[in-house]
């Protein structure tokens, strides 16, 4: 590992506990949690809400911060996405995320660390996820013709 490596990764390792930590302190890992937000007849949880809207408030200045900077904190090159197109990719799996996501009460974050501490049905999302990610994998080599891992 080079020197500039080696921060880097211990820094994404901390970034993710905290991440982790924040969806269990959040109650995120609890499927119910996100079922009862998307329960607007029933028993509606506003919970969820009032998470994304730090999670948006603190993307919003985190992003601001970004678009002024060539660097990490680190000293690596920071580049932001650029591209604005939205097509049938990018609606078909965001389609695919709320469903997944509505069904089965676990978005992939919240799974991982619900996985970790456990719980038998972030285990089976978990495994579905990753199945669904190499069959759009597999067809997406397909559809261009390259040759697929071995």
């Amino acid at each position: 590992m080079s020197r500039n490596t080696t921060p880097q990764r211990i820094s994404e390792f901390a970034v993710g506990l905290l991440f982790g930590w924040g969806l269990m302190i959040a109650g995120m890992t609890d499927p119910g949690k996100v079922i009862g937000f998307l329960d607007l007849a029933g028993a509606w949880d506003p919970s969820l809400a009032l998470v994304m809207g730090g999670a948006i408030a603190v993307g919003f200045f985190a992003f601001g911060l970004a678009k002024k900077r060539t660097r990490n904190f680190l000293g690596g090159a920071l580049t932001l996405p650029s591209s604005r197109h939205i097509d049938r990719p990018l609606v078909l799996g965001s389609l695919l995320f709320g469903a997944g996501w509505g069904l089965a009460g676990f978005c992939p974050g919240p799974a991982i660390v619900s996985m970790a501490s456990g719980q038998p049905k972030a285990l089976v999302f978990v495994l579905a996820m990753l199945a669904g990610m190499i069959f759009f994998d597999f067809l997406d080599r397909l559809g261009r013709g390259a040759p697929a891992p071995v």
